[in-house]
């Protein structure tokens, strides 16, 4: 089985633009995305449509793709960059991996690795166990419920399940939620497949792409992980991730 990474990374951010380029800890942040990727996975690309961050790249040894700016997803831009690695390389599974994650761990991509083990799997993804009480309410982070053979059911904003004649404090207690880290990983063919459906009901009700996926049919193995996901959205989450490296 023939894995590649592809980190989607574009320069414009309403929240954080330049986000790719900042320095954390002495380098730009695509850089630490790309090295920790490099870890479990021999070849990387990084896929924008940015020269600023295409010149980044190739600066300290890395691969980059250009890509379409008129992406509206992360997944259709890791769909341009793999066809286009295709044209040269043989592999049978693209890792997306978000490039706002410096801290990405080996055992997190492995652990996506290790689902396409079994060769009914299209799509994988990865979980966490909630161990805040307030994490379950929050509708920026996405929930996830899985059945006894660790495929995703459903992904909601809202919490799920919800948890009958019990107060809402205490359901952590009384059952396991579980919270969605948004690196994926598909079957090249799976990946090209996913880019030509269109938008569903439930991708527009609750904003996730997964949810597209899955109302069309698709099955989503999910892994599971101990560690948090540190993404950076923000000039604050920034100011967070230089605490997370100096501790």
């Amino acid at each position: 089985m023939n894995f590649i990474a592809i980190i989607p990374a574009r320069f414009q951010s309403t929240r954080f633009p330049g986000k790719p380029l900042v320095l954390l800890g002495g380098k730009p942040i695509i850089q630490w995305v790309y090295e920790n990727a490099k870890k479990s996975v021999s070849e990387v690309f990084v896929a924008t449509d940015d020269e600023r961050i295409y010149s980044a790249v190739e600066a300290f040894g890395g691969k980059a793709v250009y890509t379409s700016p008129s992406h509206q997803s992360g997944t259709d831009r890791c769909a341009e960059a793999a066809m286009k690695v295709a044209e040269k390389l043989k592999f049978d599974v693209v890792i997306n991996i978000q490039g706002d994650e410096p801290f990405i761990r080996t055992e997190q991509i492995e652990g996506l690795k290790d689902c396409f083990n079994s060769p009914e799997t299209e799509i994988a993804t990865l979980i966490k166990p909630i161990t805040n009480p307030l994490e379950i309410t929050n509708i920026n982070r996405p929930k996830v419920v899985i059945n006894k053979n660790q495929d995703a059911m459903y992904f909601s904003r809202s919490t799920i399940p919800f948890v009958r004649d019990v107060p809402s404090e205490d359901w952590i207690k009384r059952n396991t939620f579980y919270s969605h880290i948004g690196m994926y990983a598909y079957r090249f063919n799976i990946l090209l497949e996913l880019t030509q459906l269109p938008t569903g009901m439930l991708e527009k009700a609750e904003s996730l792409e997964q949810l597209r996926w899955l109302e069309n049919g698709y099955r989503i193995k999910t892994a599971q992980t101990q560690f948090e996901s540190i993404g950076i959205d923000t000039p604050e989450d920034l100011e967070q991730a230089e605490k997370f490296l100096i501790a």
